[in-house]
């Protein structure tokens, strides 16, 4: 079976622009979680988002691009160029034809859509511009980098609510595996906050008036993120054989359906995907040593992926640790699991695991190893990460550190 490396990475996020600033932030506990600023918050009943800071796309695109692109493709091709020069992959034409694109995104241009709505709606206008659906479009940032590396092959993006990156990640893999693709840029991005959106989500009473708190007691609800992130991943005799860098070993995936209940998670489904997931990568239980969880801050997923841990690890779950960096970074829906790989494998090529922000109390009902506050040294074997989506629909990424030879 064919080895899959990670060899470059890219980030845009409330905590940090790049994969350093990303890192820098992750690893000393620092939370980007504040006051919105992108919208009035007068009406909302939460006032705090992971917003990317810092960020202007006229930096990054010219007046004619601008016209062209949503906000939630802003993040997803600077994520990718950052993660191409990472890699120092130099494209030639017969390589092109074997690179793909795949990107996870829930919402697509939901800012393009909310503001055309607005004023159809609320300013009586007729005339929509004419880039309105290539706008919108939850393929966009992927199309948009293919045409700018000229990439012909496999290319697509996957919406399957918060499980959207993973989802994305993991096809990537067994893309690469099956030999239809060489290389792959594959993450995800997302741009969710919008008045419209932000509405919608004030109704389901998940989202915390203040921050967001993974596993602690305490715990009062998500917090909303954007951002993006991108990766090349690809086999590790190319990697080797060009003497690149390698962050860690993309090793396996797992996905499953609870087919349960649209909103409340499952502890067998979260499971399934787990086990899965090891499986794919051929990992024992007992190599892993970390998990980026899922960790939303609710009442219902918290307690439910604690147990599902013990489900698939048993008594060696006391030696596996825990954290979810939403606590930093918001829940940024489609391009969650892109983010929180970013994180596990930082986390794996730096020998530090990052911590859960804002933990204040052990809750019984999340009895897990979580890391609070703090990143913790370690040097683990393997660690996944967990995406739980809507609809019940789970994929969950398995690495394995990657030492020089």
């Amino acid at each position: 079976m064919k080895r899959i490396v990670i060899t470059g990475i890219g980030v845009v996020s409330a905590i940090g622009n790049n994969s350093d600033e990303f890192w820098s932030s992750l690893s000393g506990g620092i939370s980007g979680i504040k006051p919105i600023t992108k919208v009035p918050t007068d009406d909302l009943r939460f006032k705090n988002a992971g917003e990317v800071r810092g960020f202007d796309a006229a930096e990054h695109f010219d007046e004619k691009m601008l016209t062209w692109l949503d906000p939630f493709a802003h993040f997803g091709i600077v994520a990718a160029r950052q993660a191409i020069a990472d890699s120092g992959l130099a494209f030639d034409d017969a390589m092109r034809e074997r690179t793909g694109v795949t990107t996870g995104s829930c919402l697509g241009g939901k800012e393009t859509e909310d503001k055309l709505y607005y004023e159809h709606y609320g300013e009586k206008k007729t005339r929509f511009p004419p880039i309105a659906i290539p706008r919108a479009m939850s393929n966009a940032a992927a199309s948009h980098i293919a045409m700018e590396f000229g990439f012909t092959g496999a290319t697509f993006t996957t919406s399957t609510a918060c499980s959207s990156a993973n989802h994305a990640i993991g096809q990537a893999l067994w893309l690469i595996r099956q030999g239809t693709l060489d290389v792959a840029i594959t993450g995800g991005s997302e741009a969710p906050l919008c008045w419209g959106n932000l509405k919608a989500w004030e109704t389901m009473r998940v989202v915390s008036p203040d921050t967001c708190r993974p596993f602690s007691k305490d715990r009062s609800g998500m917090i909303l993120g954007e951002g993006g992130a991108m990766f090349v991943i690809e086999t590790l005799e190319s990697a080797l054989a060009r003497g690149a860098k390698i962050y860690a070993e993309l090793a396996g995936f797992g996905m499953s359906a609870d087919a349960h209940h649209l909103t409340m998670p499952l502890v067998a489904g979260a499971a399934k995907a787990m086990k899965l997931a090891l499986d794919d990568g051929r990992l024992a239980p007992e190599q892993v040593g970390y998990v980026n969880a899922h960790g939303t801050a609710t009442q219902a997923n918290d307690a439910m992926e604690s147990a599902a841990v013990r489900t698939v690890f048993g008594d060696h779950a006391d030696r596996v640790a825990i954290s979810s960096t939403k606590s930093m970074h918001g829940h940024t829906l489609g391009a969650a699991g892109a983010i929180e790989s970013a994180a596990t494998v930082l986390a794996l090529h730096n020998k530090l695991l990052p911590p859960t922000a804002n933990f204040n109390e052990p809750d019984p009902e999340c009895n897990v190893d979580v890391i609070a506050n703090e990143a913790r040294p370690a040097e683990v074997e393997a660690a996944i990460s967990n995406s739980f989506a809507f609809g019940g629909l789970n994929a969950v990424l398995a690495f394995k550190s990657w030492q020089d030879k």
